[in-house]
């Protein structure tokens, strides 16, 4: 049964600004992403530091024209490869998953930009409950906006 509650919703998009600049973004300057991206609303260090593994995030963002909250720790950050994962819990994210976890891989294009991977691993808590797709616009809107902020140089 739990087979049907748990999925995996990928997408991906291409950036112009340098690869490692926006993986830096989400890794260790996480405390500006709400001067960056416009549906971050506010984002607060519950416990620990902002980028340090299993510290705890309290952020507020609109999806869907509805403000959210949510806690947040990074759960992986792998540098070489450019990937980090996420565990968001709490807040809007409890009412409907068990488990909720963002993955981030930004791939290098030789010459400039890169592609940007996000990965949904979710586990609902029942089998009438949605995958996670409104989510979709909410991140391309925060990979957009982090995006066209690097590429004006700051």
């Amino acid at each position: 049964m739990a087979l049907l509650l748990t999925g995996k919703v990928i997408t991906e998009f291409g950036i112009r600004s340098p690869a490692h600049k926006f993986f830096n973004v989400f890794v260790k300057q996480l405390h500006d992403i709400h001067n960056i991206a416009e549906r971050v609303h506010e984002g607060k260090v519950h416990q620990g530091d902002w980028h340090g593994i299993g510290s705890v995030k309290n952020w507020t963002f609109t999806v869907d024209g509805k403000v959210e909250t949510c806690k947040e720790s990074i759960e992986a950050i792998d540098e070489k490869n450019m990937t980090a994962t996420y565990n968001l819990y709490d807040g809007e994210m409890s009412k409907n998953y068990k488990i909720f976890k963002w993955t981030l891989q930004v791939i290098d294009k030789e010459g400039v930009g890169g592609v940007v991977k996000w990965t949904f691993d979710y586990e609902k808590l029942n089998e009438e409950i949605p995958p996670p797709y409104r989510y979709l616009d909410y991140i391309s809107a925060l990979t957009k906006d982090v995006d066209a902020h690097l590429l004006k140089g700051n």
